[in-house]
This record gives structure tokens, sequence and C-alpha cells, in this order.
């Protein structure tokens, strides 16, 4: 965090309220910038923490995610308008994953979107969108603030997140369903609103707290998960359970629409298998024409699942359609090696039809021998997503493990 007795050059990253509690759990020093804060890459392993995840209980800092207070009477139609989903059928204390895109139906980013109250909303992003948010509420009668820094937030996930915040005194959090939340009080009367969301395609919960009450957050969490072995978690043990789940990653999987420089490397929702985010039938939205022109024809790409052969992550992988390589189809965007599938998994986009069910693609691979490189031309199987998909995310009431 910024001070007076300092440049901001000598302190170019801001630090969560959880900074100090992350700190003394770190062993490998290795933190990342996300959004203008620092976070942690990884505390320990990426192993422990994984399996924290699949296995335990995991905490992981969401303060850096990006989050803007939606607020007016016409707050509904703003957003109906600015997404591609209709938000008008959203209830209050009840959440949406949710993309917008541009005129041309390209994808700006993804997110959730919040319920609030009647007319108020809490969107949360990767990153940072206040020019489009605030160039698209011209003529509505909104109010748009971004809030990033006046809420803490930590992702509690894992099979055993509902038996810890049970432990914690959050007595009937187990009835909360997938994609609701609630507010709840825990220690000494503490606030928190609680959600069942989550970036891991696991049970998990979402806790918010004004910074004033993050460490107590902390502390509560740990000491109540103690005895089920809950591990701070990094983001690289995050993105690996993301993509068991199936969910993109900006600036990895895609680029904001609003970024991209060259010709042809933006990409529509659809393309990503997106369409179910899109409401047709809900009115002009931003994006809708040449989205339906779009859904009217054959698509040219699209994103698709992979299992690749061996044991060797086809990161950023060429794709041909052949075993001799001949002709590239598309390339790899994410990719590792799945712990609980026991798979090599990728996400990938590809071209026409070679994104079809069950097609075999050939991946050019290159492994590093002790400093000396190998090109091999792996088989790769289109496969649904997402890989990983285990009951007791959407079981309700939740499991008490």
């Amino acid at each position: 965090m910024l001070t007076e007795t300092e440049p901001h050059y000598r302190q170019p990253l801001l630090r969560t309220r959880f900074h100090e509690r992350m700190r003394a759990y770190s062993q490998v020093d290795s933190f990342i910038p996300w959004s203008g804060y620092s976070t942690v890459d990884v505390f320990t392993s990426v192993e422990q923490e994984y399996f924290a995840i699949r296995n335990s209980a995991s905490l992981y800092d969401l303060t850096p995610m990006v989050k803007y207070r939606v607020a007016g009477p016409q707050a509904t139609r703003y957003l109906d308008r600015l997404l591609t989903r209709s938000v008008a059928k959203l209830s209050p204390g009840k959440v949406a994953y949710a993309i917008w895109c541009d005129d041309r139906g390209q994808l700006i980013d993804d997110g959730t979107v919040f319920r609030i109250a009647e007319s108020e909303y809490r969107l949360c992003t990767a990153e940072r969108q206040l020019d489009w948010l605030l160039d698209s509420s011209i003529g509505f009668d909104v109010e748009i603030t971004e809030v990033t820094a006046d809420i803490a937030a930590l992702a509690l996930q894992g099979p055993c997140s509902c038996s810890v915040l049970r432990a914690m005194g959050l007595q009937g959090v187990e009835v909360l369903a997938p994609f609701e939340f609630k507010h709840f009080v825990f220690g000494a009367g503490t606030a928190a609103l609680v959600s069942r969301t989550g970036f891991t395609g696991d049970l998990g919960y979402e806790l918010w707290v004004d910074p004033s009450e993050a460490e107590r957050l902390w502390d509560g969490l740990m000491d109540a998960g103690r005895v089920r072995t809950i591990r701070p978690v990094g983001s690289r043990a995050l993105n690996i359970a993301r993509l068991e789940a199936g969910f993109l990653m900006p600036n990895v999987d895609f680029v904001s629409s609003a970024h991209t420089l060259r010709n042809g490397t933006a990409r529509s929702a659809l393309e990503f298998g997106l369409g179910w985010l899109v409401d047709f039938g809900k009115g002009h939205f931003t994006g809708r024409r040449a989205l339906l022109e779009e859904s009217r024809r054959k698509p040219l790409r699209r994103l698709a699942g992979l299992d690749v052969a061996g044991t060797k992550p086809a990161h950023n992988a060429l794709l041909y359609s052949d075993r001799a390589g001949r002709r590239q189809i598309g390339s790899v965007t994410s990719a590792a090696w799945s712990p609980t599938c026991k798979r090599n998994l990728a996400l990938a986009m590809l071209d026409a039809p070679h994104f079809d069910m069950g097609r075999q693609v050939w991946a050019e691979i290159y492994v590093n021998r002790e400093l000396v490189w190998q090109r091999r031309m792996v088989p790769a199987r289109v496969v649904e997503r997402p890989f990983f998909a285990p009951a007791r995310r959407r079981a309700t009431p939740a499991g008490d493990f």
C-alpha cells in the first residue's frame, strides 16, 4: 500500500489487507501482479496447493478482482443492454456468470454479476473495464463506481469448504445453492457476504467483507479449517483447477477485443462456446446483430477441450490435421497435466470441422531434456468440457466432508 514516506515508483504494486497473513505462509517468496496488486503465485509447492483445492480446503485472495457497484433506477436496463444474458431474470440474492461484447460480437471480458437489491448490482471482473462501462451507460439513469479497494475477498474452495464455514459459526450456509449469496455474521459480530461461487469447478464459496475485517476473516477460516488441513493457495495451483473445470482465463485463453491490435486476433462469444450466455430474445444488447448473424452461419472456429497423449503439457502448441504437420488448424491456449483426472488436458482454438467431438488432431510439442530440445508430434482427441465436474459442486445441501 502506498505511503507518504515512499515515492510510488519504489512500491508500484498495492498490497491487499491479507498481504501480511499471506507473507507469513509464503515459503518461496513468489508474488505476481494482478490488477495493480501483489498476489501470491506459489506459497509452498503447486502440488500441495492443488491437492488442498481438490481434497480438503483452500484459501485464495480474491481482493484484486475488480469490482464495480452498479446502481440506480435503470441499473437493470443498463446491464441488460451491456451484457449478453438477461439480467432482468436474476433475482436479488442471486449471482450469474456473464460476458459482454463489442458491436462486432467480439468478447471484451467475462465476470460475475451479483444482484444485491432490486436496483443495485455488483459486477466482478479480472480486469478494469470502467471506460467501457461508463461509455455504455450514456442515456441511462445509473451510477457506476469502482469499489475494488472497499471490499476484501477470499475464495474458500474444496470439498471441506462448507464444513469449515459451519465450524466458524455460519449456521445454515449448507443450504446455500450454487450461484446464491447471503449475509452472515461470524466471530464477535463480523459481517460477511458469502456466495456459493468460485473458479475451481468444485464445492466452494467466496467471502466478501469490509477491509477492516480482512485479517479477522483470514484468522477465523484458518482456525476453523485447521483440523481439515486448510491451506492458502496461489495462482498456479488455481490455474490447474480452473482448467479442469473448463473455465476461461483472460490474457491466456482470450485477449479482450478492447486491447487487440492485430486483425483477426479478437474472438466472438460463439467461438468460445458461450452461446448459452447469449439471450437473443431479451431485446437489443451490444453485439446482438453481429452475434445473431454469426449464429446463422456455420462456425469457422471454436474453442475445444483436448485430451492429449502422454504427460507433457501442450503449452502454446500448434495443432495440425495430420502427423506430418502439413496443415495448421489451430493452437493451444491452456494446458496442464491433471493429477485428479490423470489426463493431459488442454483448451484449444480449432478451425472447422476439427473441433467436432471425438476428432483427432496432432499437437507439436517441444520437450526439454537436459537443455536438449526435442520436437514431438503427439495425437490429441477433442473431448467434452468440463474435464472434472464432481457431483458435490452442485449438491444442496452441501456435503459435510
